[in-house]
């Protein structure tokens, strides 16, 4: 029996057969190449073009495609459909990456996780666009800029370097949380499907009385929570620094699915300051022994991408990819990711990202954006001489029931202040405790790795008491193993 593949005709972009695609045309047999070898041309402007825009957060990463089907009826705190009714199975695709490295980074960096899932619901899609840790560095998104700067290389050395980071966060008390999560081994998981997830952020489900619930999601995996110390992410990256992305492929490949079951938490509007915190705060995890877990649902991942480029590097996540049923909340780190995650997909793949295949929604999209760079819908309306709305020559109109949430904010000011209630270093103090012995030495080795690379003494100085804050005991061995002793923080003030 043949082993080779069935002959296909091969053609140009525009779909005429190609005659030779060994040889460029040229002035005799030794002659120069001419420029009117279209096929020439055509071939290396595509290939010229081949590369888009690296994400700047989140370049390196690895997807999947599933389903989820839900073992709970939510219906009443929400209109979302995934969420209605037990057994209700939903399509989805999901994107699992680094955060700051670049594209061809080993993965075996210390380096919060994307996780990133896009339901393809018959209400248009939704996506939870979270990380592995349930909180972040920041709570206002007007830092963002400057904290991913101070992270990325130096755009002297275009090196990575202490010294700027810890600068930036010396300044930043919020992120002594994240920062304790960060410099523990959960800082480099083992592999993608051993890490769980959370939507960082507090979102409003909405149900069908209009009524409010803030609720943030959280994903566990069944395959356990497994992660690396910075002893074996050095022999992991001499074997082969891309294994998330392997391990993650050969899974699937082998029908040994990974699993997550996807929990939420809920809060009652009226009940939203009655904790040492506030809970629409990115920095801070909504504790379960307070707030309940409640489970809802598995994903299942089964299926590998067939073409990298098209089915994840294509693919794009915003967290105001909403659908009836879910609002943003008052975060105000949320709030700026709605305008920017949006943004940068217009910027890396055009401002038609949304009719890509991977990106389409399963029911017919009807609005009138029109036209620009790879716009395939104008011609899909029942009348397309009508391109604006509203309009009496066509039935297209929008639907009141689906209106946002009528929400009165009596007596506030719009303002641009810090929250009073920051409350930045118990949580991180209570998940310093919640540690084994080595657990707490390997983040305080991993701590003081990098910051003994600092050399503004204040700088250390400043992150020390951060960590002391957090818990004299985590503050102290800090302190210690980068050599300072008590008397150092005498009479300044640190």
């Amino acid at each position: 029996m043949s082993t080779f593949a069935i002959a296909q005709e091969m053609t140009t972009n525009f779909g005429a057969p190609v005659g030779d695609n060994q040889n460029s045309k040229t002035v005799g047999e030794y002659g120069p190449v001419l420029l009117e070898d279209i096929h020439l041309i055509e071939k290396l402007a595509a290939f010229d073009r081949e590369r888009i825009p690296e994400r700047v957060v989140h370049p390196r990463g690895a997807g999947a495609f599933g389903v989820f089907e839900a073992s709970a009826d939510m219906s009443k705190y929400t209109i979302a459909a995934p969420f209605q009714q037990v057994g209700k199975t939903t399509e989805l695709a999901v994107r699992f990456s680094t955060v700051i490295h670049g594209k061809g980074s080993p993965e075996t960096a210390r380096d919060p996780r994307g996780f990133a899932v896009k339901f393809y619901t018959e209400q248009g899609n939704y996506d939870i666009v979270g990380n592995n840790l349930p909180i972040f560095f920041i709570r206002d998104a007007i830092k963002f800029p400057d904290m991913v700067h101070s992270l990325k290389p130096s755009p002297v050395t275009n090196k990575q370097d202490p010294n700027r980071f810890f600068d930036f966060f010396s300044h930043i008390p919020e992120a002594t949380h994240m920062l304790t999560r960060v410099y523990s081994d959960y800082g480099i998981p083992a592999g993608y499907q051993f890490m769980n997830g959370s939507s960082v952020h507090g979102y409003k489900w909405i149900n069908a009385k209009g009524e409010v619930t803030y609720v943030k999601y959280h994903w566990e995996s069944k395959q356990g929570e497994k992660n690396l110390t910075v002893a074996e992410a050095e022999v992991q990256q001499g074997k082969d620094w891309q294994h998330a992305t392997i391990s993650l492929r050969n899974a699937i490949d082998s029908k040994n699915y990974p699993q997550w079951d996807l929990y939420v938490q809920l809060i009652k509007p009226e009940d939203l300051h009655s904790f040492d915190f506030f809970p629409l705060d990115a920095t801070k995890d909504w504790p379960a022994d307070k707030i309940e877990r409640i489970k809802i649902g598995t994903m299942t991942l089964n299926r590998n991408p067939v073409n990298y480029f098209q089915e994840v590097e294509s693919i794009a996540f915003a967290p105001g990819s909403l659908i009836p049923g879910v609002q943003a909340s008052e975060d105000k780190l949320l709030q700026g990711r709605l305008f920017s995650y949006f943004d940068t997909q217009r910027h890396r793949l055009g401002p038609n990202f949304q009719q890509i295949e991977v990106n389409k929604p399963k029911q017919k999209v009807v609005n009138y954006n029109s036209d620009s760079f790879s716009s395939s819908r104008n011609d899909e309306f029942d009348n397309p001489d009508v391109n604006y709305q509203p309009s009496s020559r066509t039935a297209v109109s929008d639907t009141e029931k689906y209106k946002y949430v009528q929400e009165t904010l009596n007596n506030v000011t719009i303002t641009q202040q810090k929250i009073t209630k920051t409350n930045d270093f118990s949580q991180a103090g209570d998940f310093y405790r919640s540690l084994s012995k080595q657990e707490q030495e390997n983040l305080i080795s991993n701590l003081a790795g990098d910051l003994a690379k600092v050399k503004d003494k204040n700088t250390q100085k400043t992150m020390i008491t951060y960590f002391y804050k957090a818990d004299r005991n985590y503050g102290m061995s800090l302190a210690k193993a980068l050599g300072f002793s008590m008397s150092d923080f005498m009479g300044g003030k640190h």
